[in-house]
């Protein structure tokens, strides 16, 4: 007993180490744009007056999240004048698009959005890829955190980057509702616009923060970098201005891929790809579908508030630390098959609330269980493309494996709605369907269980 016990404290004691810190600030900077293009725009969009439909089409801002990777093999290669120099090549990155947001924060301060409504849906989509090229990079310095063969380290940062991200985005939102509260109760005209200033200041204080981010000095990326560009004009058989530009554009874009596929092998690599691409897609059908169902079977939207929302930011921090500590006790492949059978039986309960009909207990009961499901899941894929990258290339390699999980999760489970029409609204049924959904990426897992190479130190 006293075994298990320690082994407990061992893993716990993971969190201690001052890198997790790091790692939830990086984490909270990642989340914290969101506040902006999300909670924030759409209200104050909304207390201007504007319809739902253009609510609705602002929100396409999004979209480049999703494509972020194309431009990752940029980040992994330029240095920022002056500031790669003095802070680092990641930090750089960070301070150079923290700026950009800060920037376009002071802006929107002075834009009227019934005047000037073009104007600031492009200032926010401005920060949204401000905030997507960010997000290469803060994933990146937290991997380059952690030593590769700390496969135990590495579960805990994940779940620390996971609780840092809903922190930044969630209280950053308390912040920015009550701030505007607060000046519209002084009688504040433009009180969203002053919100933004006051919102910019916190932008400055987690940039001050940053600056106690250890970015390592020891690194020998770019001189691997520089040794496959040498592979390419090899190959090429000359050297000259055109054959070295050849080299370096093929070496930014091909040598995340070609050292990906080397490290695996083209089997294993596939096998990997294709769990990374359908391993949430059942979750993302439910999900997408979640908040019509409640309200098609009968609940309120104050119930659907009460357990959805504000249990579910509670359960989501708790069960993900929970979820490192399993990743690091456990590894991380047994961790993603256990939240891919916790995923299968979330979703069998949502199809036994769907036979049984309205019951606030078994509701409370699915959407308690799904976010515990959500944070599992969450941790141990964040964890496992993390250790897969290869340090030669973190930030594209990452945003590449990251991107294919999100397409999969928005291309199929866009067809969600028409699938419970298909189905003629049988929700069970539907239920049922996504929790076999689950079942092909656990195939894949199993597959490359032994031989994908990651560490589990």
């Amino acid at each position: 007993m006293s075994t298990i016990k320690q082994s407990w404290e061992d893993s716990l004691l993971v969190y201690k180490d001052v890198r997790m810190l790091r790692i939830l600030l990086l984490g909270a900077i990642s989340g914290f744009p969101w506040v902006l293009i999300a909670s924030s725009l759409s209200l104050w969009l909304k207390e201007e007056g504007l319809s739902r439909s253009t609510i609705g089409w602002a929100g396409l801002i999004f979209g480049v999240y999703a494509f972020n990777y194309l431009w990752a093999p940029i980040i992994d290669r330029i240095q920022i004048p002056v500031l790669s120099k003095k802070l680092g090549h990641r930090r750089g990155w960070i301070v150079l698009m923290q700026f950009v947001i800060l920037l376009s924060l002071i802006v929107w301060s002075f834009i009227n959005p019934t005047q000037n409504l073009a104007l600031l849906i492009t200032v926010g989509l401005i920060i949204a890829i401000a905030s997507a090229t960010q997000d290469i990079t803060v994933d990146a310095l937290r991997i380059e955190q952690i030593n590769s063969d700390e496969g135990r380290a590495m579960a805990a940062g994940a779940a620390m980057a996971v609780v840092g991200w809903w922190t930044g985005y969630k209280l950053g939102g308390v912040v920015a509702l009550f701030t505007a509260e607060f000046f519209e109760n002084l009688g504040v005209a433009d009180y969203w616009q002053a919100t933004f200033l006051i919102l910019g200041v916190l932008i400055i204080l987690m940039n001050i923060g940053l600056m106690f981010v250890h970015e390592p000095v020891e690194n020998d990326r770019q001189k691997k970098q520089r040794a496959n560009d040498q592979i390419i004009r090899d190959k090429l058989g000359s050297n000259n201005i055109l054959t070295n530009f050849i080299a370096y554009i093929t070496g930014t874009i091909g040598g995340p891929i070609i050292s990906f596929f080397k490290k695996n092998g083209l089997t294993i690599a596939l096998g990997i790809l294709g769990f990374v691409f359908l391993f949430k897609i059942g979750e993302a059908f439910l999900g997408r579908m979640s908040i019509v169902f409640y309200k098609e079977i009968g609940f309120s939207k104050g119930q659907i508030a009460i357990y959805s929302k504000g249990l579910g930011w509670i359960t989501t921090v708790v069960f993900t630390l929970l979820g490192g500590v399993m990743a690091m006790r456990a590894g991380t492949i047994k961790t993603m098959f256990f939240a891919g059978g916790l995923m299968a039986l979330t979703n069998l309960i949502f199809a036994l609330l769907a036979w049984v009909g309205k019951s606030e207990l078994l509701f409370a009961i699915a959407v308690i269980a799904d976010d515990i499901t959500a944070a599992f899941a969450t941790v141990a894929f964040v964890a496992f493309i993390s250790l897969l990258v290869d340090r030669t290339y973190t930030a594209t390699q990452y945003a590449l494996l990251a991107s294919i999980g999100t397409a999969g999760r928005t291309t199929l489970a866009s067809s969600s709605g028409a699938l419970v029409d298909w189905l003629n609204g049988d929700w069970g049924t539907f239920f049922v369907i996504t929790t076999i959904m689950v079942i092909p990426s656990l195939i894949c897992l199993w597959f490359i269980r032994n031989k994908v190479k990651i560490g589990e130190k």
